[in-house]
């Protein structure tokens, strides 16, 4: 585990205040004054963005040895571009048969890139890219064009099939030999490696599913696509209205208004133009003049339907998953050992929050979670102490109370010893380690007579303490009514956690004298 998940916690939730005072701060002053185009403008572009990248999960393993790696005739093609480009066969089938085995992981795709994490004969899967040029604006706007004059090809696409005509078009959207260009971290130098061809095999059945993955590749998201359709297809519809001006002129029942052909063809020059007939407009269309018809509310049609109820929520797991293991790769903003180790602390933690709210959490009454919201100084320490939960001081742990100390400002035996006080108690052997109390009358009082009564040492109490005048030995009670074993070197003040916590004094006591 590298040393820093702990540092990590911590910054965590510093960001997080630092993000909240920043939209506090903004929100408030900093965004008097903008127009608000400069917001809409800003969330279109979150949206595009968004629409921009699209992370698909980890595919199923396919059984069987035989049959095709493509299933449509654009995911061959695919296909086709990657096994002409391929210097080694041997390589492509070892990619197949990695990627029907599922040692591709999840997979993202965005303009020109492919990326995605495969496992080899390694404990640490490498990370797998492919690379595809985009097309240019004058590009996308010719083959835009194409679409919206045929409404075929979109319906086409629309059902999740690419139209051959549309892939025949001058703008070539399928690649053809060399236009894959595939990268991995793992140090076999072959082009394409098993690892990259297993990755474009595993791309030919997202093709075969959704043709819009092909055209996200080549630059444009669906939702930006189909919007930018939806307004050429309103100007041809317009544009072919202006061209037939006589054919806007007959109503819906067929029969053409009076004098609407003789005044549309009347001669407009100095000659005779003929008798002039008046217009009218045909029945059940509105005048000029008229307002335009008031359209209705969705809520208000579709608000008295029935609806069918939520289906119910799915059971809750036996145990929290765990995260696919990161690549190691240089260059990353992050440390790979990190993230996968912060990602299972949030899976535990909402394994913890689902399985507390129960099955009728749904929609019920809100429910307490099992993990209070902490201080970052005590998540951190919290972290630091389920990254390694044995006791032993290992390089590791070492260099991870390191960090953790230059983070936070303590020193190492700081955090050392704060993390021995998390695993005796949680966040009350951690605030028993620093803070005193006075215990009310009772337990606290009768621990002396328990101890006396069962031969053991006498033990002075001071605050919630209860320590040796001689021997290096302490029990702390704390607020939950448990005993904290506490020991250091005889004359030292250097007090440190020792053992697990115990409802009965002599049972902690004895434990710590058995040491």
């Amino acid at each position: 585990m590298n040393p820093r998940p702990a540092a990590g916690g911590s910054g965590s939730h510093r960001s997080g205040a630092g993000r909240a005072a920043a939209i506090g701060g903004t929100t408030g002053a900093g965004l008097r004054g903008r127009p608000a185009t400069s917001g809409r403008a800003a969330a279109a572009d979150r949206l595009v963005r968004a629409d921009r990248s699209r992370t698909f999960p980890p595919l199923p393993a396919r059984t069987g040895t035989g049959g095709p790696s493509a299933e449509s005739w654009w995911g061959s093609a695919w296909l086709d571009a990657l096994e002409t480009t391929a210097l080694d066969s041997a390589r492509l089938a070892r990619g197949r048969t990695y990627a029907r085995d599922g040692h591709v992981d999840t997979i993202n795709v965005t303009p020109g890139r492919i990326v995605a994490t495969v496992r080899g004969s390694r404990p640490r899967p490498y990370s797998a890219e492919i690379r595809i040029g985009t097309l240019t604006d004058e590009e996308w706007s010719g083959l835009l064009d194409a679409i919206a004059a045929e409404p075929a090809q979109l319906a086409a696409l629309l059902a999740k099939k690419l139209p051959r005509a549309l892939a025949e078009e001058e703008v070539r959207l399928l690649p053809g030999p060399g236009d894959l260009v595939p990268r991995c971290s793992c140090p076999d130098h072959g082009r394409p490696c098993k690892h990259a061809a297993a990755l474009c095999f595993q791309v030919a059945r997202l093709l075969d599913a959704d043709p819009f993955v092909l055209l996200l590749m080549r630059g444009r998201g669906e939702r930006e696509l189909l919007d930018e359709l939806s307004r050429r297809n309103a100007g041809h519809t317009a544009r072919e209205t202006r061209a037939h001006p006589l054919a806007a002129l007959v109503p819906p029942g067929g029969n053409t208004v009076p004098g609407a052909a003789e005044a549309a063809t009347a001669p407009t020059g100095s000659g005779d133009p003929g008798p002039v007939r008046e217009t009218r407009p045909a029945a059940g269309t509105a005048s000029p003049g008229s307002p335009a018809p008031r359209g209705v509310l969705a809520r208000e049609a579709l608000g008295d339907r029935p609806r069918p109820p939520l289906p119910p929520p799915l059971p809750v797991p036996p145990h929290p998953g765990r995260p696919p293991a990161l690549p190691d790769a240089d260059g990353l903003p992050f440390d790979p050992a990190v993230l996968e180790f912060l990602a299972a602390d949030a899976a535990a933690r909402a394994h913890a929050c689902v399985s507390a709210a129960g099955p009728r959490g749904l929609g019920g009454p809100a429910v307490p979670g099992p993990y209070p919201a902490l201080p970052p100084w005590e998540d951190a320490i919290r972290l630091a102490a389920t990254a390694h939960p044995t006791a032993g001081l290992t390089s590791t742990t070492r260099a991870l109370y390191r960090d953790l100390a230059a983070a936070t400002g303590r020193t190492p035996t700081d955090v050392a010893r704060s993390v021995a006080a998390w695993r005796q108690g949680g966040a009350e052997g951690l605030f028993l380690l620093h803070t005193p109390w006075n215990p009310p009358a009772g337990d606290f009082d009768r621990a002396r007579s328990a101890l006396l009564a069962a031969d053991l040492p006498a033990l002075r109490p001071h605050h919630n303490h209860l320590t040796h005048p001689r021997g290096g030995i302490q029990l702390r009670f704390g607020h939950d009514n448990r005993w904290y074993p506490y020991e250091s070197e005889p004359g030292a003040e250097d007090w440190w956690p020792t053992g697990p916590a115990d409802p009965d004094p002599v049972g902690a006591l004895t434990t710590l004298l058995a040491r």
